[in-house]
């Protein structure tokens, strides 16, 4: 996530302004042979031209519409998260009680409860960030390499293994067991939910209550599965790749269809055209690349969703809740960008 309120002239430039030097370098080759060559039957009349680049405007605001959606919504679900987070951990600080039994060994039952849940939000997290066929980081490896930099700048890996070797041993039948779990931040909600039934059982959590917790353990799995709904189902490829099509179709035609209509205006008039249509042609590739890097909202780029900083804001929360001195530094932004 951006942290700086206004975007600098360099980050702009970094993001696209390499788009630039091919853009202008295809309005200067049509504007040679207009002029130098005479190729005056390379023009074409600008109606044409304008009612594409109008439709592909529209074709394009409804991508980055949709774009916007996704990564809105992918927010919301990890605002959703830190929500149900505090009230869980409220809920196993107050309902786990026990008068037959020592205070460490209700306070060892919290503990569990609360680890295991910051270890469930940094395995989704990390299970978000598993590249997809159809991501940048998996088609290009120039992005795989900037978001594994970003991710380490950011501080992947800082934290504690909360689901100790001891806790892996006691649960599975074997070590591969957990190793080889296609999903592992689902079978941590499972061991929850096992523990909050024998806690009932060892009357140590009121079946009311037992039921209260129960529920939010159910909304964090309706988290995980919205947020992996996102990560699992592309932008439909149909309204994603079209539009990157429309764009290179309008501005191939763009030079063609202005290149006469800038000769009008003396000598000079052509050269104009280069710089006009270059910025124009750079506006509209930098629509298709807004909409096309807000489409996957959990790649590790800058633009994505700050998970690690959210995961980390929740961690300490509930080591308060846990009334522990030791805590984690929340996560600072890198270069303006927070993980």
């Amino acid at each position: 996530m951006l942290v700086r309120k206004n975007i600098t002239l360099k980050g702009i430039f970094e993001f696209a302004g390499h788009h630039i030097w091919w853009l202008s370098t295809y309005m200067l080759i049509i504007s040679v042979l207009y002029k130098v060559a005479g190729w005056h039957w390379i023009s074409i009349p600008w109606l044409p031209v304008s009612l594409i680049g109008t439709a592909v405007a529209f074709y394009v605001g409804f991508k980055n519409n949709q774009s916007y959606d996704r990564i809105w919504e992918a927010r919301k679900i990890w605002g959703a998260i830190v929500n149900s987070s505090r009230s869980w951990g409220a809920m196993v600080d107050a309902f786990i009680k026990n008068k037959d039994l020592p205070d460490e060994e209700i306070r060892q039952i919290k503990t569990k409860l609360i680890y295991r849940h910051i270890a469930w939000l940094y395995i989704l997290r990390e299970q978000l960030l598993v590249p997809t066929p159809w991501e940048h980081i998996s088609l290009n490896p120039l992005f795989r390499r900037l978001a594994l930099r970003r991710r380490e700048q950011g501080g992947v890996g800082l934290f504690k293994d909360y689901l100790t070797e001891e806790q892996k041993e006691k649960y599975f039948a074997d070590a591969g067991q957990w190793e080889s779990a296609a999903n592992k931040a689902t079978q941590i909600i499972r061991l929850q939910s096992h523990l909050l039934a024998d806690l009932e059982e060892k009357e140590c959590l009121h079946m009311r209550k037992q039921l209260d917790m129960q529920k939010v353990l159910g909304d964090f799995f309706d988290h995980q599965g919205r947020a992996e709904r996102i990560k699992r189902f592309p932008l439909p490829r149909q309204y994603a790749n079209l539009s990157f099509i429309f764009n290179c179709m309008f501005i191939f035609l763009l030079p063609l269809g202005t290149v006469a209509e800038f000769a009008k205006h003396g000598e000079v008039g052509v050269w104009l055209m280069i710089p006009f249509g270059t910025l124009v042609g750079w506006i509209y590739v930098v629509m298709e690349l807004i909409g096309d890097y807000s489409e996957n909202p959990f790649e590790g780029f800058g633009t994505d969703v700050p998970m690690l900083s959210i995961c980390r804001t929740i961690e300490i929360d509930l080591l308060q809740m846990l009334e522990e001195t030791d805590l984690p530094k929340p996560i600072q932004a890198v270069n303006d960008v927070l993980m």
